[in-house]
């Protein structure tokens, strides 16, 4: 049988197959729909959806545990009839900062890290997508994902606040300005997050770096402010909150948002040093972004 094989023609052994190759003809879409598309997978992915049920327990239960709060103090206040609401709408991701840090803590390293880890960040760049558009879609992402977390529980207490007939342009006005100041705290808390995370392709030294970075500088700015509080500085404790993300927000609401400082005293920044504070976010803010940038410049080479 073998012999027979040897001595068939060479012709008689070769077959050419038309499998269908065809040129791709349909529309390219570039690199605005791939970066909309990764911002789409980032943010979803920062809630688990399209993830293991695993996935989706930790984020859902800390928005969960960000509404529930909201959701009893309007009870309260409809059925108590209250002329005002319990908590300022300026105050309340103030008073929930550790379930916002657990949560940009879980996720930031789970936007970045992941892809580090895994080397699937150069995929990225094989396709018509710049670094500047992942970059600028990590950041929107988990900007909004944390917009998300610190705005629900306001429409929470907005929508009770009606419901409870209080009065409607005083309750719109503290809406707004609840809104502007979780704005600009999901911009500073994204920022932070996500450059820590970057810096390692290990995501449970992300978690503990961010942990560490938001609350042990959380803590040391409050113990010297109420040090200085107990010496009669008051001076002191308005420029010590520079030192803290969670103080600079405290700070630049304070002195533009009509918010109530949380502050050792209440001793919170004028307008004039609110101008300070406000220029130290932006600038952080815009620093964060610069690194990311930077980071990624390296990434995949």
């Amino acid at each position: 049988m073998a012999v027979e094989q040897s001595l068939t023609p060479a012709g008689e052994q070769t077959r050419i197959h038309n499998i269908g190759y065809r040129h791709y003809d349909g529309p390219r879409l570039g690199r605005a729909y791939a970066r909309r598309s990764l911002f789409s997978q980032s943010l979803r992915g920062a809630y688990g959806l399209g993830r293991s049920a695993k996935s989706k327990v930790l984020p859902m239960l800390l928005f969960v545990v960000m509404c529930v709060p909201a959701l009893i103090m309007v009870a309260v206040a409809v059925t108590t009839k209250l002329k005002d609401l319990p908590v300022d709408y300026t105050r309340y991701a103030i008073l929930l900062q550790a379930v916002i840090a657990l949560y940009l803590a879980s996720q930031a390293p789970q936007s970045v890290s992941r892809d580090l880890r895994f080397k699937t960040v150069p995929l990225y760049f094989s396709r018509p997508i710049e670094r500047g558009d992942y970059v600028l879609a990590k950041y929107a992402a988990m900007t909004s994902a944390l917009f998300a977390l610190t705005a629900a529980p306001l429409i929470v207490l907005y929508v009770g606040a009606l419901l409870a007939k209080l009065d409607f342009a005083e309750q719109t006005k503290g809406f707004a300005q609840g809104l502007v100041s979780v704005a600009l705290l999901s911009l500073l808390f994204a920022g932070i997050g996500l450059v820590v995370s970057a810096v390692t392709p290990r995501r449970g030294f992300g978690i503990a770096a961010v942990i560490a970075v938001m609350t042990i500088s959380y803590g040391a700015v409050s113990t010297v402010q109420a040090i200085a509080e107990s010496q009669d500085n008051s001076g002191a404790i308005t420029w010590l909150g520079l030192f803290s993300p969670v103080t600079l927000i405290d700070g630049v609401q304070t002195a533009f948002l009509g918010a109530t400082s949380a502050f050792p005293g209440g001793h919170g920044p004028s307008a004039g040093q609110g101008i300070v504070y406000l220029l130290v976010v932006l600038g952080l803010i815009a620093g964060c972004y610069g690194l990311l940038m930077r980071r990624y410049r390296k990434v995949g080479l």
